[in-house]
């Protein structure tokens, strides 16, 4: 891996439609604003961040490989992607770095097909139900993991 602390941010399907699909669920905010929330932590811990959007589960699979040995991280918001994507689950569970599971509402609290995870077992730990603010949560809990591991 180079010297390069990336950690890329992943988004699925739907999420380009944050601010304007269910904002009494999923808040106002755009995903440009979530992702310039992400920038900004990642930009004051000394990452660079790259991030990509899509609404095609393969897309997410490709970049969550693409990310093998070139990132530090990934964080994946995948949207309904986390409750069935066994393909997701396998190409993060080979994955060698950081993987945080991100959220904008809490599953647990919401329809039951919501409350199991595939992607949980392969992550790290997830943050969920904290709106915009788990964006920038996340790439903390990235930095504190990996300062985590240094020191061990």
């Amino acid at each position: 891996m180079t010297g390069t602390r990336r950690i890329v941010l992943l988004s699925g399907p739907n999420l380009n439609l944050s601010g304007q699909r269910e904002p009494d669920v999923y808040g106002t905010a755009s995903l440009d604003e979530h992702v310039a929330v992400a920038r900004v932590a990642a930009d004051e811990l000394g990452y660079l961040l790259e991030h990509l959007q899509t609404n095609h589960e393969g897309d997410l699979v490709e970049a969550v490989q693409g990310a093998r040995g070139r990132a530090l991280a990934v964080v994946i918001n995948a949207g309904a992607l986390s409750h069935t994507s066994w393909s997701l689950h396998d190409a993060l569970a080979a994955f060698d770095g950081v993987v945080v599971e991100l959220h904008l509402s809490n599953p647990a609290a919401r329809e039951p097909f919501r409350h199991t995870s595939v992607i949980a077992p392969v992550a790290d730990g997830s943050i969920a139900g904290f709106g915009g603010i788990g964006y920038g949560l996340s790439i903390v809990a990235v930095h504190r993991i990996l300062e985590q591991r240094r020191t061990r």
